[in-house]
């Protein structure tokens, strides 16, 4: 799209604000759900391996699918990308699979549209890079270019301009029970330099942010100490449960990923200072850090995973489908390596959580989506989502498509 196509769906925003119709083609394909491409994604796919009982199918076709979420009153699920495009799923026969795949809302530019989440009253927020917008009923009035949408926070908000970056962008969010919406906050660096660390934590990045809800008022940082929280989810409680990645660059085991529970307002998890226990303030990756103070109170991770798995997505399993063991636990996504001597990763996790509320052991769940002979990725794991029959969906960023787990029993 060149400069002049770009300003006019800039302008679309405000033309949808005050519900007039713009320019847009009224035909919106669809992505074709079979053919050749297709049936190379579920040749793949019985590579993968699962415990007893479950069973890995395509669920959509989806290019460049990364995280999820499902419409609380329809069959559809919205997917985000990093690049320009939402898609909306449609699932019309309540059957095992998608029937339809389509861009969502063609007339607005997006820009990096990486996470989705739901209000509970069917508003679908999209997160940006330094945009939060709103979309009332989306899973009802998705099918032309045209849609009501609103601004929780404007272009250029979300952090300051001057501190926006191509790295470490993709933002995830999620809504409370209370309405309030949290969205995750990477940093841009490896290791933020000397004088960025308190300018960070003031505006939260490297962290969660948390907003009163649609209007985008109350911003409050939640949460600071991070380098890259890559995923979010809120159990029934109201804990909130983040990834975190490590830091590259300092060999193939360290430091871990990590996955953190925010239990409140205004807690620290330690990054630059520590990555997991992992010093980092004067390794090599940081040595002008070297005399930085350990921030007081740091909170270590509930669990620590190998290093350079990139963990990203998770959820609280809410079905009752799985076995009473998967019941209230975590399923955690991991992305797979880019810079490790051996790949490691392309997998799901899966975490439980304890009676007292904290996570027990990590074990790895399904595996197989990287090709352990030539060491190359059939799928890279992004997100994983709760379907209201007790499956869970997994999303590929890799292989454009969504996956569905389902458990038939021993």
């Amino acid at each position: 799209m060149g400069t002049t196509g770009a300003i006019a769906q800039d302008g679309n925003l405000s033309t949808l604000q005050r519900m007039g119709n713009t320019a847009t083609s009224m035909t919106i394909p669809s992505i074709p759900q079979e053919g050749k491409n297709a049936d190379a994604i579920r040749a793949n796919l019985k590579k993968v391996k699962l415990p007893d009982g479950f069973k890995i199918d395509l669920y959509a076709v989806v290019p460049d699918a990364r995280y999820m979420a499902v419409a609380p009153s329809t069959n559809m699920l919205f997917v985000g990308t990093r690049k320009t495009n939402v898609y909306a799923v449609t699932n019309r026969n309540n059957g095992d699979a998608a029937t339809e795949v389509k861009v969502f809302a063609p007339s607005i530019k997006f820009s990096n549209p990486n996470g989705v989440c739901f209000t509970k009253d069917g508003f679908l927020i999209v997160a940006e890079s330094n945009r939060l917008l709103h979309f009332p009923a989306a899973e009802y009035f998705y099918e032309g270019p045209d849609v009501a949408v609103g601004v929780v926070v404007p272009e250029g908000k979300l952090i300051p301009v001057e501190e926006q970056s191509f790295n470490h962008t993709g933002r995830v969010c999620k809504v409370a029970a209370d309405g309030k919406i949290f969205v995750s906050m990477g940093q841009p660096y490896n290791v933020q330099p000397a004088e960025k660390v308190a300018l960070f934590e003031e505006l939260g990045i490297g962290g969660v942010l948390r907003f009163n809800g649609l209007d985008g008022s109350g911003r409050t940082v939640y949460s600071k100490g991070m380098r890259n929280p890559a995923g979010l989810s809120i159990g029934p409680k109201g804990d909130i449960w983040t990834t975190d990645n490590q830091v590259d660059g300092l060999g193939d085991d360290i430091p871990p990923g990590e996955l953190n529970k925010l239990s409140k307002a205004g807690e620290h998890f330690g990054f630059p200072y520590w990555n997991g226990r992992f010093k980092v303030a004067g390794s090599p990756a940081a040595m002008d850090l070297k005399d930085m103070k350990e921030p007081a109170g740091a909170i270590a991770p509930q669990v620590e995973f190998p290093a350079h798995q990139a963990q990203l997505g998770l959820t609280h399993y809410t079905g009752k489908a799985f076995p009473a063991k998967y019941q209230g636990g975590l399923f955690v996504a991991s992305h797979g390596s880019w810079n490790r001597t051996t790949p490691s990763g392309y997998l799901i996790n899966f975490v439980p959580i304890k009676a007292d509320g904290n996570a027990g052991p990590s074990e790895v769940f399904a595996d197989g989506f990287l090709d352990k002979t030539t060491g190359r990725a059939l799928a890279r794991p992004v997100d994983v989502a709760n379907l209201p029959d007790g499956s869970i969906l997994v999303s590929d960023d890799y292989a454009g498509a969504i996956y569905r787990i389902s458990y038939a029993g021993m």
